[in-house]
């Protein structure tokens, strides 16, 4: 495989990972209960009833953690942090244990010479908020302002950039719209307030941090290249319909102030200024392009996703093709213009299976060659005049994968869930000796 090519003076490298996915100790320290705790524990909710109870044991284990996160070069640690560790009922006094447990993580960060990359809310909304309406009450958006202020008053003086919300248009999606993701409600269009309210709740935390002293602050999207499936009116209408939904709707009122048409459910005077706050980068997620074509007679959706064949795929079933990482970066430039901020890709990655050799070895060749192609393209991108400030590996560890449970394995590092043993993959020592060669 040929080297990589060179990335620009300053461009940062990484590893992300999830406060449900990794920590565990669910019930340690005043940690209260969160959405995902009580969906996971719910028969059915999830494959084979796994649970985020012990995860990877990070909260344990965050120094051995980090200090693969070292050994690999990484300039970038991404976390989230635990909202139901720092208000467990999910407003009024911190707790102080669950800021320690940052406040160690994050020094742990600054002795082994990594950038620390909280993000505020990876999906752990705290249930007592949830029993209060969750992300369909304004109040929500309020609360999480608070959240933020807290947390950016305790680690504020050790950490410069932020992310407040974790792909706002998935929670919304899956955990409201279609309920396979916590918390578990299937409103269809009627989650739409959801969307609101953590735009509205992202603004009002870009004002706190911003007054706590945050040097930057981002959000992180989840975005797809939508390719109609046909140069048919009926396909490129549809494809334009899934691309406000699943692109605009959390962009264009950040960027533009403004929603796409008919998707601006609950908005109220002075809400779109606050949405609109300018931000100093946006965060991407990026894992595969979607093609779409007009909705048939039996569909309820005014579109319809159409397969993307020839392509390889990973183990979850995701089409393989590194083109749409390019594609994405330059189409916000191109639709955006001035008003983008630099980017930072905070997820790409894949789920491989991994086989662990009687040796130990794990060869997971398809995930380095994933991980080469996307940057690779990454790089196109950059040459092409988009204005991208890092990348960032999903994820540094196998982990709690959602409704997935542990059926699917994206971590550069393997983890035997029985013994927590950790197991570095070839991957982790392609993408090292790849760190090391820029250096």
């Amino acid at each position: 495989m040929d080297p990589l090519p060179r990335f620009p003076a300053g461009f940062r490298l990484g590893v992300a990972t999830a406060a449900y996915q990794i920590e565990g100790a669910a019930d340690e320290d005043g940690r209260g209960r969160s959405i995902w705790d009580t969906f996971s524990h719910t028969p059915g909710r999830t494959r084979a009833g796994d649970t985020g109870d012990v995860a990877c044991d990070h909260y344990h284990r965050w120094a051995e953690d980090l200090d693969l996160v070292a050994l690999l070069g990484a300039d970038v640690y991404r976390f989230s942090i635990a909202w139901p560790r720092i208000q467990p009922g999910g407003d009024g006094a911190p707790d102080a244990k669950g800021l320690d447990f940052y406040d160690r993580l994050v020094d742990g960060m600054a002795e082994r010479g990594i950038e620390a990359l909280p993000t505020l809310y990876h999906w752990d909304l705290p249930q007592a908020l949830e029993d209060r309406g969750g992300w369909l009450a304004r109040d929500t958006a309020e609360r999480f302002a608070d959240y933020a202020a807290l947390v950016a008053g305790r680690l504020g003086d050790r950490v410069r950039r932020w992310i407040t919300l974790n792909e706002p248009l998935v929670h919304l999606a899956q955990g409201y719209a279609f309920g396979v993701h916590a918390p578990g409600r299937a409103l269809g269009l009627a989650a739409l307030p959801v969307a609101h309210h953590q735009l509205l709740g992202h603004g009002m935390a870009v004002r706190a941090l911003r007054a706590a002293g945050a040097g930057e602050v981002m959000i992180t999207n989840n975005l797809t290249p939508v390719v109609p499936a046909t140069d048919d009116e009926a396909d490129r209408a549809a494809a334009g319909v899934y691309d406000a939904f699943h692109n605009r709707l959390f962009l264009d009122p950040i960027l533009t102030g403004q929603y796409p048409p008919g998707l601006d459910a609950g908005v109220r005077d002075g809400d779109l200024e606050i949405i609109s706050t300018p931000l100093d980068g946006l965060g991407v997620n990026y894992y595969f392009p979607t093609r779409v074509g007009a909705p048939g007679s039996d569909d309820e959706l005014p579109f319809r996703m159409i397969p993307i064949e020839g392509v390889p795929t990973t183990s979850f079933g995701w089409p393989v093709v590194p083109d749409g990482l390019h594609d994405v970066l330059t189409g916000l430039r191109d639709r955006y213009g001035r008003t983008l901020p630099p980017i930072w890709v905070t997820e790409n990655g894949c789920s491989t299976e991994d086989d662990l050799e009687p040796g130990g070895r794990i060869r997971d060749t398809a995930r380095i060659a994933y991980l080469d192609g996307h940057l690779r393209a990454l790089h196109r991108a950059i040459s092409d005049g988009v204005d991208v400030r890092g990348y960032l590996v999903w994820s540094l560890l196998d982990n709690f994968e959602w409704a997935e449970g542990y059926a699917q394995r994206f971590g550069l590092v393997r983890v035997d869930y029985d013994t927590q043993r950790r197991i570095p993959k070839d991957s982790f020592t392609w993408l090292r000796a790849a760190l090391a060669d820029r250096r």
